[in-house]
């Protein structure tokens, strides 16, 4: 059996799409080198002894996540009537999607995948409004929430990937075919190899493109594009960043959650704009996920800064895992336990 190579998608992602190991697509393809060795789209490989998965989630932290893997989701997202809407599109035009469920009155949204070597972030928010909309359509409570009583006040929105160019860069590296190959290469000083980056593929800190204190951020970051941290030439150059800027001016959100890796911390403050109700808030998040609060990251242009100064709304970065960006898959379990009631309880917070 042959399979053609698509966008995005890793030999850890192909060996778990066949159920066989990493270590057989190597032994049957002596072009790969090792299990973490780019695979570029277009590529021919030879698949042996395959199992299809049943299972289009991967829970066992054997793979990695990217556009690819939410855009396969997406049709049974639908059918569980998850709302789908395109919001805007990254640089190399893919898609950025919004998901939505619930009935309520209070909106609130979460975020992830700002940062192109943070994708266990979409991979955990995808998976997390996928059981939430399983356990709202059968009636089942969900670690003592209520969902179905819990929708009917709240309505959630969610962008898993708001970085899918920069993503698929870190899982799949770089080729001579790439649009921006050139820009690239000159950007990562001629090295190949990506677990570093964060930026978009133009090479822009999607979280440093915020009007707050954005000068300030800018002066004290790169002054070129950069593998990240580059605040770019002014706030929201990025079409990425102008998806969500849009969605947030659209939408009446009472608090927002941007997810990022790593350090199992809450950052819940900006410069003393927050509200008062935010320290409470912060709290019950901390008691349901292990994480310790931090009032301020001291830094500014990022997204959640916006908000607070923006709205005067309550506004928190969660930072899953410990470890190294990118963390490993196995990681995710971790992600998840701590995420899952972290999540649940965000969508409670307005109770007070």
């Amino acid at each position: 059996m042959r399979h053609i190579v698509n966008e995005g998608e890793t030999i850890a992602k192909i060996a778990y799409m066949y159920g066989i190991r990493p270590f057989d697509l190597l032994l049957f393809n002596r072009h790969l080198d090792s299990e973490s060795a780019y695979v570029k789209p277009g590529t021919k490989l030879h698949i042996t002894n395959s199992i299809s998965q049943s299972d289009p989630f991967d829970w066992d932290g054997k793979a990695e996540f990217s556009q690819v893997d939410l855009e396969n989701i997406l049709p049974l997202m639908k059918s569980m009537g998850v709302g789908v809407e395109i919001i805007g599109y990254s640089v190399m035009r893919k898609p950025i999607y919004a998901l939505t469920v619930g009935r309520g009155e209070k909106e609130i949204f979460y975020s992830g995948g700002w940062h192109a070597n943070e994708w266990h972030t979409s991979k955990f928010l995808t998976l997390f409004i996928h059981q939430l909309a399983l356990k709202d359509q059968m009636d089942e409570e969900w670690e003592e929430y209520r969902i179905q009583k819990l929708l009917d006040h709240v309505k959630l929105v969610v962008v898993p990937l708001v970085n899918p160019d920069g993503v698929d860069l870190v899982l799949q590296g770089i080729y001579k075919e790439h649009p921006f190959y050139d820009q690239i290469l000159q950007m990562n000083k001629g090295m190949t190899g990506f677990d570093h980056w964060s930026s978009n593929i133009r090479g822009v800190d999607l979280n440093h493109q915020w009007a707050a204190g954005w000068e300030i951020e800018a002066e004290e970051s790169p002054q070129q594009p950069w593998s990240r941290h580059y605040s770019g030439t002014k706030p929201l150059t990025e079409p990425e960043a102008k998806a969500i800027y849009r969605l947030t001016k659209e939408h009446c959100f009472n608090y927002v959650l941007a997810f990022h890796s790593q350090g199992q911390v809450i950052y819940w403050g900006y410069r003393g704009l927050e509200p008062a109700e935010s320290n409470e808030m912060v709290r019950r998040l901390s008691l349901k996920s292990s994480y310790t609060p931090i009032h301020t990251a001291d830094s500014d242009g990022g997204y959640k800064d916006w908000f607070i100064k923006e709205t005067g709304k309550p506004g928190f970065t969660i930072e899953v895992g410990v470890g190294t960006n990118p963390l490993s898959p196995k990681a995710f379990a971790e992600v998840w336990s701590n995420n899952c009631l972290l999540a649940l309880e965000g969508l409670c917070l307005w109770d007070r």
